[in-house]
Formats: structure tokens, C-alpha cells, sequence
């Protein structure tokens, strides 16, 4: 008797594909989303200094005059940097939808194989149980 086989397979192993292919997109959206944030960060921390460097004794009105500039410059970044935040985090909600079908997908198809295979593997219990039965009665009978 020959071994369990899915006839399902091909499209078994399609769907693990693509279930990695979109777990790669997520990861992917997660770390243009991760590097954002952490511009968002340095930005922060930039602005903070920038701040208290600009109104030292020693800093002469064109040199505050150029820090203020500067923090303006840090905020228009800062909230472009924001929108782009956005638009990520989107990405992410999307390919996290994208990963979440293409796993259910595959695990309507692992869920099935276990089926079968598990049939599979009673049925052939039940059919070497016959054998081993038509075999003890053929040693009776030839008694």
C-alpha cells in the first residue's frame, strides 16, 4: 500500500509561499515605520538642544536669530516626518490584513491535510487489522 499523499500539496506549498511573501511585507512596512519613529525621535532630541543652546549670554541676536530658523526647520520636518508616520502605519495595518488572510488561508489547507491524512491513517488500521483477521483465520482453518 503506498503512502499518504495530498493532492492538495501544490497549492499547499502556494499558500505557505505567499503567507511568507506577505510576513517579508510586514516586516518591511514595520521597519520604514520603525526608522520613521526614530527620526521622529532624533528630530525630538535635536529641537530640545537646539532650544536650549539658542539663548545663551554668549549668543549674539543673529546667532539666536539662526537657532530659531533652525527650529523651525526641525518642526517643518518634524511634521512631514509625521505624515509619513501616518502613511506608514497604514502600510502596516494593510500588510498586517494581507498576512493574516494569506496564514488563514494556509491553515484551512494544513487543517485539511490533518484530516485527510488522519482518515488516511485509520483506514489503513482498519484494512492491515482485516489482513492480520484473515490471516489468523486461515491458520485456524488449516489446523
Amino acid at each position: 500500500m503506498k503512502g499518504f499523499a495530498f493532492r492538495l500539496q501544490k497549492v499547499l506549498n502556494l499558500r505557505a509561499h505567499s503567507e511568507d511573501e506577505a510576513k517579508i511585507e510586514l516586516g518591511r512596512a514595520i521597519t520604514a515605520l520603525s526608522e520613521i519613529e526614530n527620526s521622529l525621535l532624533a528630530i525630538g532630541q535635536e529641537r530640545v538642544a537646539a532650544a536650549a543652546e539658542q539663548f545663551k549670554a554668549a549668543n549674539s541676536s543673529e546667532m539666536i536669530r539662526q537657532y530659531m530658523f533652525y527650529i523651525l526647520k526641525l518642526d517643518t520636518t518634524k511634521e512631514e516626518l509625521l505624515k509619513e508616520a501616518a502613511a506608514a502605519e497604514l502600510q502596516v495595518e494593510q500588510a498586517r490584513q494581507v498576512f493574516l488572510q494569506a496564514s488563514q488561508e494556509r491553515k484551512v489547507l494544513d487543517k485539511l491535510k490533518e484530516k485527510q491524512e488522519k482518515a488516511y491513517r485509520k483506514e489503513t488500521l482498519l484494512q492491515e487489522a482485516k489482513v492480520l483477521d484473515d490471516v489468523r483465520l486461515d491458520e485456524r482453518g488449516g489446523e
